[in-house]
């Protein structure tokens, strides 16, 4: 695609949290922007097939890309592999029709759109060689020359999601975005999403969290929905925890 956008909503980790993503597709900048890209893990969580319904549904407005909990879903199901490590994941899987899980096999590990104030800007799930490969605000500029390599010269914005908590930081001259979690956030509760061009603008859209919950429990399957919703919906695990917890995939010691 070559014309420039001059404002698009990036969406990451949604998790199958449909009062959140509802909650965010009712903003009106996000109604209003040229573009929503979603950047990965869409679906493992409690109501996957409603997230996916609800996104397709917005047509070509919406850029999608396969994270790796995505991928994961799509082998589970396709019998590719025989477990998940995310306890919800294989009920997320089961969860999705099969025109939906066709859907989701055939989405791009990454995508380029031109951005006002950007230029050429590059969506990935985790970094832009790999769907499930950590990097974090505070990784060596070591580490980030190894995750840049190779990269086309005129790609000078990067916008990744999977560890679920958003920053913005410059990385040998290019620009790192991550708009943190739509249904998981780590740190602190709400919606989070960026909203990209001209400028780079992190934001969080404040939802009813203890309704959000309710509505889970009476219209998810899981079998541990209730601990599940409020562990997450709440934001029990904060960005302290979830930094040491990456540190270790981030190459440090």
């Amino acid at each position: 695609m070559t014309d420039e956008l001059t404002r698009v909503a990036v969406l990451s980790d949604i998790h199958g949290v449909l009062p959140a993503l509802e909650a965010v597709l009712a903003e009106p900048e996000v109604a209003a922007a040229d573009r929503i890209v979603l950047t990965g893990d869409i679906t493992a969580g409690p109501q996957p097939a409603e997230v996916v319904d609800l996104l397709r549904a917005q047509a070509d407005r919406v850029l999608w890309i396969s994270g790796n909990a995505d991928r994961e879903l799509v082998e589970y199901r396709r019998g590719e592999r025989d477990e998940i490590p995310d306890p919800i994941a294989p009920y997320a899987a089961d969860a999705l029709r099969p025109d939906q899980i066709d859907f989701l096999a055939a989405l791009p590990k990454t995508s380029t759109l031109r951005v006002r104030g950007h230029g050429r800007v590059l969506f990935c799930h985790a970094t832009p060689r790999d769907d499930e490969e950590v990097v974090l605000v505070d990784s060596r500029p070591a580490r980030w020359a190894e995750i840049l390599t190779g990269l086309d010269d005129d790609i000078h914005t990067i916008v990744c999601g999977h560890t679920h908590m958003p920053y913005i930081r410059l990385a040998h001259g290019r620009l790192i975005v991550n708009p943190g979690s739509i249904g998981m956030p780590y740190g602190r509760t709400g919606a989070h999403w960026c909203l990209l061009g001209p400028g780079t603008d992190l934001r969080v859209t404040p939802y009813d969290i203890p309704t959000a919950i309710d509505r889970l429990v009476r219209e998810s399957g899981y079998p541990e929905i209730a601990e599940w919703a409020d562990y997450y919906l709440n934001a029990r695990a904060s960005d302290t925890e979830a930094l040491e917890m990456f540190g270790p995939r981030d190459g440090r010691g």
